[in-house]
């Protein structure tokens, strides 16, 4: 289960970082590692301290976007500090782990840290549908890119090994499937496509609300069979206007 559990790193501009991140993911049983549109290849610096882990290193899958990183992902955690523009739902180290244990059983989830001086932006937290925040001494909140890589993998760590130690798991017809963060954003530009043939957003301002709508829409957190009777309603809306 461990193997569906993804670390993504995005634009990460110190090798050594790198490196450092993937220590903390090995000694915690992860191995799931995505570089996305890195500043620099991994060099010796992140072998030498990666202390070990270089076949995670070796591993590492590299994509250009975020959106290649997570699309195959029913569920998407994005590390954020909590004073944001628009609030999202929020985790703790812990719950955050759950989380990711829980739904790991089921199908492929990320982890993703932003750059190490400015952390994800706005548009790339969107695409997550929590966020988690370190709750580190506020006078002194510090973290750097692998100290925070480490603390949340021990929280995925010390959560599986709760699992295996409970008797019995849920049975696989408990399960909730939920699309991927691919399949999700077709649906955020089906929507934004339907709303903007009805009028309900302006074509050259439709940012504000469908911010808004995503937000609501990652909180309700709808099933793949739910979101598939959303598109469905969206394509009668569309079929309807067509004919008017």
């Amino acid at each position: 289960m461990l193997d569906q559990i993804r670390i993504v790193l995005v634009n990460t501009s110190h090798t050594g970082n790198m490196g450092s991140a993937a220590r903390a993911m090995k000694t915690m049983g992860l191995t799931q590692l995505v570089l996305v549109d890195p500043q620099a290849q991994p060099d010796e610096e992140a072998v030498a301290l990666a202390a070990g882990a270089s076949d995670i290193l070796a591993r590492a899958r590299i994509v250009p976007t975020l959106d290649e990183a997570i699309a195959d992902c029913g569920l998407v955690i994005g590390t954020s500090a909590r004073s944001r523009t628009l609030s999202w739902p929020m985790l703790d180290p812990r719950e955050a782990g759950e989380k990711l244990v829980a739904e790991g059983m089921a199908h492929p989830v990320a982890l993703v840290f932003g750059r190490e001086r400015t952390g994800l932006t706005n548009d790339e937290l969107q695409k997550c549908h929590f966020h988690v925040a370190i709750p580190a001494n506020p006078e002194y909140s510090s973290l750097n890119l692998a100290m925070a890589v480490q603390t949340l993998c021990y929280e995925v760590r010390m959560r599986w090994l709760e699992v295996q130690n409970q008797e019995h798991s849920a049975p696989e017809d408990e399960r909730v499937e939920y699309p991927s963060a691919q399949q999700l954003e077709g649906f955020y530009q089906h929507l934004e496509q339907t709303l903007q043939k009805t009028g309900f957003i302006a074509d050259d301002h439709p940012g504000h609300v469908m911010s808004k709508l995503r937000r609501l829409f990652n909180r309700a957190r709808p099933e793949a069979v739910e979101l598939n009777i959303l598109r469905g309603i969206l394509t009668s809306v569309q079929k309807s206007r067509a004919q008017d």
